[in-house]
């Protein structure tokens, strides 16, 4: 039989029908040739037609919508959001810090002195609600502990409330501390788990969740919120005292928790479908032993086959749990409570001094040694408000948006991969393990003495020979600074770099050695000479100009190694209204370590060229660290 002409190319009915009556011209002119639209082959042609349509239309459907560039579906969308490790949000927040103020009674230390008798500080747990005064129905909630008794924070700070009238002494403290803060309440749904099933899925009753906070069994056993049901190690974090830990609870008011890196299989997912209503995805295990608790040996490996049966010897398995139990994590089996914060959306923008309702919070301090009446006049005086706006809410993600945000996640893999990435990292550390104020990091040096040989041709090592450095691929130097009590900058203590190190942990390549190392601060004071205009006040023109030094070295603004450009200096202080002409300006290093500077000795004139300061090799930033008075500024005459 000769090869038939069929064409493959038509995608709509019009060009499926030409090609079929074509088709039956040149292949059965002698079988039918009645074309007119009302005959009976017609009608078949054209049905043949409209199917072929159908077909096609649905085949461009369904290529369209399995790519996450052209699909349209919200369904579609999120699913492949989803399989590229990107979690779309039911509800976008908004965050803000809250003030807490507390009333602090008075006592003597040994000296005779008044101080605050901290054992009256309150400390709250995470979950603390606010209300609005502007609209009952918004709620913040805090995500942070309120802990005044954190007297180290930068964030805390204590305050004269009143004097004795007798003795002039302060009788009474107002202590203060900030919080952060995100729109939502937390709501609770407990969830009956008749059966055990494999990879069980709940829906949550609201179309807002924000944050999942927790999830408990019947048994009290808490299950861990992950990326993906695979991920079998979470960040856990255990609070800082000398219970857990003697030899870090020293710096638990810097650092109020430790964090660790904990394996488990009570493990769980989470998803939005098309109405934003949030899911549960739990695991496929139904073994009793908690997966923590399993070391793999050599006995285990493979005890999943059964003696006699070969149909199983080629089956792979998973090399971090080699004894098959939950790959994917344990499924629950009894009932479930899931807590979660729901709320966020564009209201939640509320302006500053609107959160000022305390709707619920819980104390936890210990009450013995205290009197009863003085620490009910210490809870009834705590206070809270909003100095800046809540900002950020905003309703659900449109589909393009977790289209873009999406394929952004995937470039980026969750991973610290370059420079930027690690320095994301460490600032996007909570607070609460540790507060990072400045990072650097550079590629490690293998430091090697040069070999030098003697005339007769023996190798030796020269005590004085030349160091050279070569490139370490695979080690990384990452140089930190922490802020102290008064906003300086000072060594990050050990509590708190270990916190790091762990937390680093978990996105840093495998082949990537992290040196986490004590940046160097270079102590600097500036004297500069002014000319004033004649219609001026000398002394106003020369305040002004010394506070416009003071903003341009904010410590907040430097970096490491950061240069210091004298001739932009300048140029901000010539600026200065009244100021005619800077006469001189001088940069000097303060290394007193009496004085509290840190001792980091700098020759700035041999740093200084074409009127650049320039840092030192070694990662160094400049700091002024008291500039009340290491910022010294003198009016001229002509």
């Amino acid at each position: 039989m000769a090869e038939k002409d069929i064409k493959y190319l038509n995608k709509d009915f019009s060009s499926f029908r030409d090609s079929l009556v074509e088709f039956a011209k040149n292949y059965f002119p002698d079988t039918y040739n009645d074309f007119n639209e009302s005959s009976p082959g017609m009608m078949f042609i054209e049905m043949s037609s409209y199917v072929g349509d159908v077909l096609s239309y649905y085949t461009d459907y369904q290529l369209r919508e399995s790519l996450l560039s052209q699909a349209q579906e919200r369904t579609n969308i999120l699913d492949i959001a989803n399989s590229l490790g990107y979690k779309a949000k039911a509800s976008v927040p908004a965050y803000t810090d809250l003030s807490v103020y507390q009333y602090l009674p008075a006592k003597e230390d040994g000296s005779g002195n008044s101080i605050p008798d901290m054992a009256y500080a309150l400390k709250i747990p995470i979950g603390m609600e606010v209300g609005a005064e502007s609209n009952s129905e918004i709620k913040f909630t805090t995500v942070e502990e309120v802990n005044f008794s954190n007297t180290g924070s930068s964030d805390t700070n204590v305050t004269v409330y009143s004097l004795d009238e007798t003795t002039g002494e302060p009788n009474a403290y107002l202590i203060k501390t900030k919080v952060r803060a995100v729109s939502g309440e937390s709501v609770s749904e407990t969830f009956n788990i008749t059966e055990t099933k494999k990879f069980h899925k709940i829906k949550l009753g609201s179309d807002k969740v924000i944050q999942i906070q927790s999830v408990v069994d019947a048994d009290q056993n808490k299950w861990y919120n992950v990326p993906y049901l695979a991920q079998d190690t979470i960040f856990e974090e255990i609070q800082n005292n000398s219970t857990v830990d003697p030899t870090t609870s020293g710096n638990q008011n810097e650092v109020p928790y430790l964090l660790n890196l904990r394996r488990t299989g009570r493990r769980f997912t989470t998803k939005i479908d098309k109405d934003n209503f949030t899911e549960l995805l739990f695991g496929a295990g139904i073994s009793t032993s908690p997966d923590e608790l399993i070391v793999p040996n050599p006995s285990t490996i493979g005890n999943v086959l059964q003696i006699g049966e070969t149909a199983k010897l080629d089956v792979s398995f998973d090399p971090a749990n080699m004894m098959f139990t939950r790959a994917y994590g344990k499924a629950p089996s009894s009932n479930l409570t899931v807590t979660y914060l729901t709320g966020g959306g564009i209201a939640s923008n509320v302006v500053s001094g609107d959160l000022t309702k305390i709707v619920s919070n819980t104390f936890n301090i210990d009450e013995d040694g205290l009197s009863s009446s003085t620490l009910q006049t210490v809870k009834d005086s705590l206070a809270v408000t909003n100095e800046y706006p809540a900002t950020g809410g905003r309703s659900a993600e449109s589909n393009e948006e977790i289209r873009q945000n999406a394929m952004a996640s995937y470039a980026s893999q969750n991973r610290a991969v370059t420079k930027e990435d690690y320095i994301s990292r460490v600032y996007a550390m909570p607070s609460k393990f540790g507060s990072i104020a400045k990072a650097y990091i550079t590629r490690d040096d293998i430091v090697n003495n040069l070999i030098t040989t003697d005339t007769q041709g023996d190798v030796s090592q020269s005590s004085s020979a030349t160091l050279e450095t070569n490139p370490n691929p695979l080690a990384l130097n990452l140089y930190v600074l922490s802020y102290d009590i008064n906003n300086n900058l000072t060594v990050a203590n050990d509590t708190t770099k270990r916190n790091l190190q762990t937390y680093l942990s978990q996105y840093r390549i495998l082949t990537d050695a992290i040196n986490i190392r004590n940046g160097f601060v270079v102590n600097i004071g500036i004297d500069f000479e002014i000319i004033v205009l004649p219609s001026f006040n000398g002394k106003e023109v020369l305040a002004r100009t010394i506070d416009r030094v003071k903003k341009y070295f904010d410590v907040e603004k430097w970096q490491f190694n950061q240069p210091i450009l004298l001739n932009d200096l300048a140029a901000k202080l010539s600026v200065v209204e009244g100021v005619q002409a800077l006469v001189n300006i001088k940069i000097k290093n303060n290394v007193n370590k009496s004085s509290g500077y840190s001792g980091n000795e700098y020759n700035i004139d041999a740093a200084t060229s074409n009127n650049v300061i320039y840092p030192s090799q070694d990662p160094c930033i400049f700091e002024v660290k008291f500039p009340d008075t290491d910022i010294r500024g003198k009016v001229v005459g002509y």
